[in-house]
């Protein structure tokens, strides 16, 4: 995607480190951009957000094996999924994640000042959800739009999402100041943990929602179009921005993540881009040779079958197999032809037969002759 730097660029790593060292690079540069060691200074918060993104895809072994193989085009794929911030965690709770409780009292303390951003009140994101869909080889081929139909959060019309009945409802948790988590002394250490009373909103809610019960959400049954591109395969995760559940109280929605499964066909065989399938030949065109139709995902084919042709042979059709994902041509269909055996003959053919076998002997048939002659030692025995 044009505009958009390597990820492995922006956190100054090559593409072989290793999870501690694209840690180690996230946390050194984070604290020299974040927001608070930068007061008024646009650039550093970009900064920031770009380095939380590189770190969010590149710490998470899926994401990143699909940003190795795809770059940016993995995290902008069908059913709204993009890259950067709406498909990546708030860089400010990416953070507070990877710092954890390691600078004691929060924050405020480790960037020097009463003034830092602490914990996000009320506003925590909402889980990504996974919906498992089956499609036929003919779909995954073509591509296809499915209305999945899953159980999510949404946010809470009758509230507006707040949690609260009415607009002065929502306050700052007394417990926590607000923060979402308590601190207490142990040794020489300050132990966080997520504060009792408000379970880690930082807020408290005095006249509850009668829908969502002061959760700013409800669960119901809702309807996501999906765009299926042509070319996935089984185990191919496709991402769809914000549809998963709706934060608590107004926060930022979760994913969906689709999982494709591409059920058996009765014809052919997939491996990568190419497909297989076996074909019946019959025994006068495979002596003879001539024409063979053959069935392909876009229709009939014809193969050229050359005189004595032997069962097992395999013939392979340029271009049509199934499109590569994301571009890049269409594979091949290779059939295996298997030659078939009369299997009932009257006296007339069978009297016809015969005779064809004395005609030809042994000497006109390759095969059977270099059998023989491997096997010929154990005639002797």
């Amino acid at each position: 995607m044009a505009g958009k730097r390597d990820y492995y660029e922006i956190l100054g790593v090559s593409k072989s480190a290793d999870s501690a060292e694209i840690k180690k690079a996230y946390r050194k540069l984070a604290v020299k951009w974040h927001p608070d060691k930068n007061p008024g200074d646009p650039k550093a918060e970009e900064r920031f957000k770009e380095l939380g993104e590189a770190y969010e895809a590149l710490s998470d072994p899926d994401k990143r094996a699909a940003y190795d193989r795809f770059g940016h085009a993995a995290f902008s794929g069908p059913g709204g999924g993009g890259s950067g911030g709406g498909g990546f965690h708030d860089p400010m709770d990416l953070f507070s994640q990877v710092f954890g409780g390691a600078f004691g009292g929060g924050f405020e303390e480790f960037f020097g000042g009463g003034g830092g951003r602490g914990r996000r009140s009320g506003k925590q994101r909402g889980s990504d959800l996974r919906y498992d869909l089956d499609i036929t080889l003919e779909e995954a081929a073509e591509g296809v739009e499915r209305e999945l139909e899953i159980e999510r959060y949404t946010g809470c019309a009758k509230c507006n999402s707040s949690g609260s009945k009415s607009a002065g409802g929502v306050n700052a948790c007394q417990t926590c100041g607000g923060r979402g988590v308590v601190a207490r002394q142990a040794g020489i250490f300050i132990q966080q943990s997520t504060c009792p009373q408000c379970r880690g909103t930082g807020e408290t809610i005095a006249d509850p929602c009668d829908a969502c019960r002061g959760d700013g959400r409800v669960q119901r049954e809702s309807r996501i179009k999906l765009r299926i591109p042509p070319g996935v395969d089984t185990g191919n995760r496709l991402r769809s921005t914000g549809n998963g559940d709706a934060g608590v109280r107004g926060g930022a929605a979760g994913d969906l993540y689709v999982f494709i499964h591409i059920r058996d066909h009765d014809i052919f065989e997939r491996e990568g881009s190419d497909l297989a399938c076996d074909a019946p030949l019959p025994f006068s065109i495979a002596a003879l040779g001539g024409e063979l139709k053959v069935p392909t995902l876009g229709g009939k084919s014809s193969i050229k079958i050359p005189p004595g042709t032997q069962g097992g042979t395999v013939f392979r059709l340029r271009g049509k197999g199934m499109p590569a994902l994301g571009g890049g041509g269409t594979g091949d269909l290779h059939v295996r032809v298997q030659v078939e055996v009369p299997t009932k003959l009257n006296s007339d053919q069978q009297e016809k037969l015969r005779e064809f076998a004395d005609s030809i002997g042994q000497h006109n048939s390759p095969i059977q002759e270099g059998f023989l002659q491997k096997a010929k030692r154990f005639f002797d025995l």
